[in-house]
């Protein structure tokens, strides 16, 4: 790796080598070159004079590319498809008259894209599956154990440890159904031609329509897809773009929250993200563990997430039947949104496998603030008892500030259930039972195994072959 010159963090940093083999160029130029040969032998099974030697060389050819003749070809000519085309017809002196005939830029360009995005999509749906399968598992070990629910970040009424992970969990199961979608639904771009009316193989075929719909169908088929875009301009919509990101950028939305909640109940010291033996959490406060995994999640998700107002700018201003301003912008955000998004799945898989929970520092925020959650249980069983439901409201009203304004000006502990047992109105209550936490975490542990039966396990069924694998190693 060269130091002098800047490297994209993605790459060196976050993501997978396997997301960025997706998108380098050895992988991108083979591509093409398997599109250009895809496009000679459907030519060939319709009728164009095309040998087979002149295929068979150019099947010798397809991944020993020279990129440094590439490079002079593109600085001489300033066109980076006819650079490639150069440089292979230089391989493959008796294909060279054939390679990209009829076909326009675009042909490789738009098609190879849409197969890294295919390729791609099915790397962040394996590791999303193994995210959810992770959470899952977490949700399941904590399905009864009672914590504080929060709402607008206020003490609320008691969950599960569990019942929170659940809701980490729904969100990536709502993201994996979107990236489903977009896999089910993707297609290629086909043989369409310079402005999408495919006249050039309309000529190269005589006139002959059901031909030009056969090569339009072979060449997919031969990539590996069902079908193409019914109709295109010189490129496929860019909607196809915004709608990709939009499902990545749901991931990522999914995952900042995920992350936020962790660094929050962190700073709680009730749940704690993985910290390994020798890891520095701060280069001057030497007893920090800071929550350093989840940080990056959240930054690497705003980051994913901006790239979806990229692919809209782009899809809303391209004019006609294509402008040439969206190539540098897709070169930079279609790779970088997959990489990104490939990072913060294996952060959060990581978190998921080490994620460490503190029951007693969980209990103890938790009865901090239980008596206020069993306010309404006193009020009921006061009634229950003879009492007026009034009367008794006001009571514990009273009771209530005054017990918060002890616990916020002196610093001292909730009182409120003493300050209750002194008061006559209440001593026909048993008002220590009404501590018990799991009185008030409702149908938390059912919720839990009910969404695992019913939406989790069929994904592990799903994708069986996909779980179980070693988690991809975390770079730093």
């Amino acid at each position: 790796m060269s130091h002098d010159i800047y490297q994209n963090p993605l790459n060196t940093r976050y993501a997978s080598r396997a997301m960025s083999g997706i998108w380098s160029a050895q992988k991108k130029h083979s591509t093409w070159r398997r599109l250009w040969l895809a496009l000679a032998e459907a030519q060939q099974e319709l009728g164009l004079e095309i040998s087979d030697a002149q295929l068979t060389e150019l099947r010798d050819h397809l991944d020993d590319i020279d990129f440094d003749l590439a490079a002079r070809y593109e600085k001489e000519k300033r066109h980076d498809v006819m650079a490639h085309v150069h440089t292979w017809g230089d391989q493959c002196p008796s294909a060279r008259p054939i390679i990209h005939l009829g076909a326009t830029s675009c042909f490789v360009t738009d098609n190879s894209e849409l197969i890294q995005i295919r390729e791609s999509l099915l790397l962040i749906r394996n590791r999303l599956v193994a995210v959810i399968d992770q959470l899952a598992k977490f949700a399941e070990q904590y399905r009864d154990l009672p914590c504080l629910g929060f709402t607008h970040l206020q003490p609320a009424q008691p969950i599960t440890v569990g019942k929170r992970a659940t809701l980490w969990c729904y969100d990536l199961v709502l993201d994996l159904e979107e990236i489903e979608h977009r896999l089910e639904t993707l297609k290629m771009r086909g043989i369409k031609g310079t402005t999408g009316t495919q006249a050039t193989f309309l000529q190269l075929f005589k006139g002959d329509h059901a031909k030009v719909d056969a090569l339009d169908r072979l060449v997919c088929q031969k990539m590996g897809f069902d079908a193409s875009y019914a109709v295109t301009g010189q490129t496929y919509s860019r909607k196809i773009d915004s709608q990709v990101l939009s499902s990545l950028s749901g991931i990522a939305q999914s995952a900042h929250k995920a992350g936020s909640d962790v660094r929050i109940l962190q700073h709680r010291k009730e749940v704690e993200e993985p910290f390994e033996s020798t890891q520095i959490g701060s280069s001057a406060m030497a007893y920090k563990r800071n929550p350093m995994r989840s940080e990056r999640m959240c930054a690497l998700a705003r980051f994913a997430m901006s790239m979806q107002s990229n692919a809209d700018q782009t899809m809303a201003t391209q004019w006609m039947e294509r402008t040439l301003d969206d190539s540098a912008n897709r070169r930079l955000s279609l790779p970088q949104a997959f990489l990104s998004v490939d990072a913060i799945l294996i952060l959060y898989r990581n978190i998921c496998d080490g994620m460490v929970v503190y029951p007693k520092v969980i209990e103890k925020n938790l009865n901090a603030e239980l008596p206020f959650m069993a306010t309404e249980e006193i009020l009921m069983a006061g009634v229950e008892v003879g009492g007026d439901r009034q009367d008794l409201h006001e009571k514990i009203r009273v009771h209530s500030q005054d017990a918060s304004r002890v616990v916020k000006e002196q610093g001292l502990p909730n009182d409120l259930i003493e300050r209750l047992s002194k008061d006559d109105a209440f001593s026909k209550i048993d008002l220590a039972a009404t501590l018990d936490a799991r009185r008030y975490i409702g149908r938390s542990p059912e919720q839990v195994d009910q969404f695992i039966t019913a939406l989790v396990d069929p994904i592990r069924e799903k994708y069986a072959s996909e779980l179980g694998g070693d988690a991809e190693e975390l770079k730093v």
